[in-house]
């Protein structure tokens, strides 16, 4: 061996100690997949509040209709963002990520299908939205956490250039299915504009079958004795001589609360009364289990406690990005409403706005990782994933700061040009590129390998319970003591709820910048 041959391979092994080694040649399979994909989703999901408006929902006055569009759609995204749960369980414990994402795939196929024919058909349609919240919201935590799974520590520094470029294709099928669909929809119907998402996610279940062969399986991990939950459960039962269990006491107030939630079902309706007793569930069950969490030590080896203390760790970042969501969303419903109510020129569609969205996503994951992340590094910030996020949630209150601007200018009687929402879209995509892209690196890192799918699948709860606080909120302002108070106020309802929101948003920022301050990251990236 010639010397320049040895200096190429201890060349090449530096590189893959380091992390740098060779790009997986599947992932541009899984790109491909999640593009068309995108289409598919986004292209349904953003005409589908002006279908409800114009089409669906005439059967109820008409100042009843847009309330119930929005009603409608943030169901519809719950429904989405609440299936990750059992798709991650599937996959972790039963049928591997792969067959998981095929078999949803094809639900969410057929989903499509039931949009296109049952246009005119009200349980038909929701139908097909069922079907495809199921099966979108079931591959969702599963496709990003397969293509982790492609990566090991040989080149896992070459996973953040493909979250981005999985993100970017997002966006890429996101703005061509923002631009075009409305005008589908307005010029062929209904039937057409939900048609042609059906046949792109037919196209993405097919590319994704196409690179099956050439995929990392990780299995589905067995019955795991020492499980996340069954920790829990060792914690919250374990006595110790002479101590009470706080922790226990804590947990069963969250299930109260829960059971509580779900006999408001009448008053609330199912969604809120469920997602409500979730959050419950979550959140007192994992604060009593934190409180108690050494009492399983003896019981359960002492890196699976610690595994444990990282999850609750990891749900308490979850928790705080909520509020970020509650305003994200909204730009493809409350957003929209605005702009049915703006002036425009005649050939442009409202819902045409959100095709801004995607469409600067792609500009600003090159600007921020080409320009901004480096002469940042090079002031002497180095702008961590926990930075980008806290970042992120704070420009989404400004956006919203500046929404409510507008919607006081336009309360005032002013003529007011759909231009004007220009800067908001721009201030809020800003905000997704720091919290949403970062999101998905911090989720699968941070995950133990048993756990990938499920913690994807809870970083999309995240969003779930987003549209919860927007339901709420929504309903709140419907009861009349509410009403009365935002009267006095001298702001309209819509204004009210805008300003909440920011509000709602820089308090969660403040918060997140706090408790990141303390926050421990690990590597659970797979060994090579």
């Amino acid at each position: 061996m010639t010397s320049s041959q040895t200096t190429q391979i201890r060349s090449q092994n530096e590189e893959l100690e380091a992390g740098n080694g060779p790009m997986p040649k599947q992932i541009p399979y899984i790109i491909a997949n999640e593009g068309c994909e995108r289409f598919s989703f986004y292209g349904m999901r953003n005409i589908l509040t002006p279908f409800l408006i114009s089409t669906l929902l005439l059967f109820l006055p008409q100042a009843e209709r847009a309330g119930e569009a929005k009603h409608v759609f943030h169901t519809f995204v719950i429904g989405v963002y609440f299936f990750p749960l059992l798709g991650g369980w599937l996959a972790d414990r039963l049928f591997g990520k792969y067959n998981t994402i095929f078999w949803m795939s094809m639900i969410y196929v057929a989903g499509h299908a039931c949009l296109a024919i049952f246009e005119n058909n009200l349980q038909g349609f929701y139908t097909g939205l069922f079907l495809i919240a199921f099966g979108s919201g079931g591959i969702k935590p599963l496709v990003v956490s397969f293509m982790g799974d492609q990566f090991d520590q040989t080149n896992k520094k070459r996973a953040k250039v493909v979250f981005d470029a999985f993100y970017w294709i997002i966006n890429f099928g996101s703005f061509f299915a923002s631009l075009l669909m409305p005008i589908f929809l307005r010029d062929f119907g209904p039937a057409v504009a939900f048609g042609i998402p059906g046949v792109l996610m037919a196209i993405a279940t097919l590319v994704f079958w196409m690179g099956n062969k050439k995929y990392v399986h990780v299995p589905p991990a067995p019955a795991d004795p020492h499980s996340v939950l069954r920790v829990a459960r060792t914690a919250l039962l374990a006595r110790q001589p002479g101590q009470s269990r706080p922790g226990l006491t804590v947990a069963v107030m969250g299930a109260a609360g829960a059971v509580a939630s779900l006999c408001m079902t009448p008053l609330w309706g199912f969604v809120i009364a469920a997602c409500l007793a979730v959050v419950l569930l979550l959140a007192f069950g994992g604060m009593g289990t934190a409180m108690q969490l050494e009492r399983a030590r003896g019981a359960h080896p002492d890196e699976t406690i610690e595994g444990v203390r990282a999850v609750l760790r990891i749900l308490i970042v979850f928790s705080l990005v909520t509020p970020f969501w509650s305003l994200f969303d909204q730009k493809a419903s409350t957003w929209i409403v605005q702009a049915n109510d703006m002036s425009k020129p005649d050939w442009f569609l409202p819902a045409q706005m959100q095709a801004l969205n995607p469409m600067l996503v792609m500009l600003l994951i090159p600007f921020n990782n080409l320009l901004l992340y480096p002469m940042l590094r090079r002031l002497g910030w180095e702008p961590t994933t926990l930075r980008r996020m806290t970042g992120g949630i704070a420009f989404s209150s400004l956006a919203w700061l500046v929404i409510g601007a507008i919607q006081l200018q336009m309360d005032g009687g002013t003529a007011t040009s759909i231009a004007w929402q220009i800067l908001p879209y721009t201030l809020l995509t800003f905000g997704e590129v720091l919290v949403s892209t970062s999101g998905l690196e911090f989720a699968y890192s941070q995950a133990p390998a048993s756990m990938k799918g499920t913690i994807m699948s809870l970083w999309s709860l995240a969003v779930t319970i987003g549209s919860l606080w927007v339901l709420i909120v929504n309903a709140g302002v419907k009861n009349d003591g509410i009403t009365a108070m935002i009267a006095t106020t001298g702001l309209s309802p819509i204004a009210f709820q805008m300003f909440f929101f920011a509000a709602f948003a820089l308090a969660a920022s403040a918060l997140f910048g706090w408790y990141a301050r303390s926050y421990r990251m690990v590597d659970h990236y797979r060994k090579a």
